[in-house]
């Protein structure tokens, strides 16, 4: 059974309040679409659709056109087409979710009872999905994935072979697509990239079953070369960066307020947070403001994040705890800098990829972490 989400926090209840921008999301999804020429966009909505809320994210997506979605996990898979099916659009009803994570000994029956597409990653699942069929006398749907270089998941070469070979070892499968995931998509340049792309070639012409999907959000902008017959974008459709180091084309979607609790004068010799890391150097003021790692602010910003109060930069002094972080509020009037009002921890001025960077992660880690402990607001989209 899966876990009912989290109620709603009121906002005077919350430490923070996190804006998600549903108009936002479809824009993005519309955007990578228009970058295709007829290949279909599918959408990513595992983790919760990056931490988002697929409940709310997953209509949208389909309101701009998707029907074809992605997620990780079978539980994920069942909580989708819950949502989908409760839409009461017979479109969306019919709509085609694909399990990553593959077919888990047990789950055949679960699997068809949610009409979920298991992305089938070796001959072991292969044979037992073909089983799971023929005991109900029906063929039913899955994609191939094959390792072209990632080392995960997937398929390896000598898997392939067996079934280039042996042909037959898929009779009574419907398979709709044949999938594989590249390594550094994110990097351009690489020389990676081409050569996946040449395996992948090369597979299509041993395999040629179902439509070829290899692009994530990242690889819809290596060129057109990599589209095929479909893409399945993650990221890109939650605001982050398809290529780090570019203009981000994508609009942004989350902005996350952290709402101060107290402002205190400071002054040298004293010190800031746990571990004494920030030493005060001269008269000035900190502002104490109720996030921290256990909401996803993470702690790795100790000392390096930014918040924002207006257009003016405040840093984080001090260790990031638990749930609270300290900004140097020195610079900021002191009638704009009460307890009750918000800073802005990721917003205009300071986008995921910014605060992933002061971090030294990755935009993907920023959302995902996401915590439950915000009131969260959601624009656009009918909400």
């Amino acid at each position: 059974m899966s876990i009912p989400p989290a109620p709603a926090i009121p906002e005077a209840h919350a430490g923070a309040v996190l804006t998600i921008d549903l108009d936002a999301i479809a824009a993005n999804y519309r955007l990578l679409k228009d970058r295709l020429n007829g290949a279909q966009c599918a959408a990513v909505v595992k983790a919760d659709a990056y931490g988002l809320g697929i409940e709310r994210v997953a209509p949208v997506l389909a309101a701009a056109g998707c029907r074809v979605f992605f997620v990780a996990l079978i539980e994920e898979g069942i909580d989708l087409r819950q949502i989908l099916n409760d839409t009461g659009d017979a479109d969306l009803v019919d709509a085609e979710i694909h399990v990553l994570g593959g077919l888990m000994a047990g789950t055949e029956e679960a699997f068809d009872a949610s009409r979920l597409v298991p992305v089938l990653n070796s001959l072991d699942e292969i044979d037992a999905w073909k089983a799971y069929g023929g005991q109900i006398e029906s063929p039913l749907p899955c994609d191939l994935h094959a390792d072209t270089g990632m080392g995960r998941l997937g398929l390896p070469p000598g898997e392939v072979d067996t079934l280039a070979e042996e042909p037959s070892r898929l009779d009574g499968l419907n398979i709709l697509g044949v999938i594989s995931h590249l390594a550094c998509a994110d990097e351009p340049d690489h020389p990676k990239n081409g050569r996946q792309l040449e395996a992948f070639l090369d597979l299509r012409l041993r395999l040629h079953q179902g439509q070829a999907c290899l692009a994530n959000s990242s690889a819809i902008f290596l060129g057109p070369e990599y589209h095929f017959d479909m893409v399945r974008p993650g990221v890109a459709l939650y605001g982050v960066g398809p290529v780090p180091g570019q203009p981000n084309p994508m609009a942004q979607v989350v902005r996350l307020q952290g709402k101060i609790a107290q402002v205190r004068d400071v002054d040298t010799p004293q010190t800031v947070g746990y571990g004494a890391t920030h030493q005060v150097e001269g008269p000035g003021r900190v502002a104490t403001v109720t996030v921290g790692y256990a909401d996803g602010y993470l702690r790795s910003l100790s000392n390096k994040g930014t918040g924002y109060i207006g257009d003016t930069p405040v840093p984080v002094v001090g260790r990031v705890s638990m749930d609270l972080i300290t900004l140097d509020v020195s610079s900021i009037p002191a009638h704009l800098c009460l307890p009750g009002r918000f800073v802005d921890l990721i917003g205009p001025n300071n986008p995921v990829e910014r605060v992933a960077e002061d971090a030294g992660t990755i935009g993907y880690e920023i959302l995902t972490s996401l915590g439950n402990r915000y009131h969260r607001v959601y624009t656009g989209g009918g909400a």
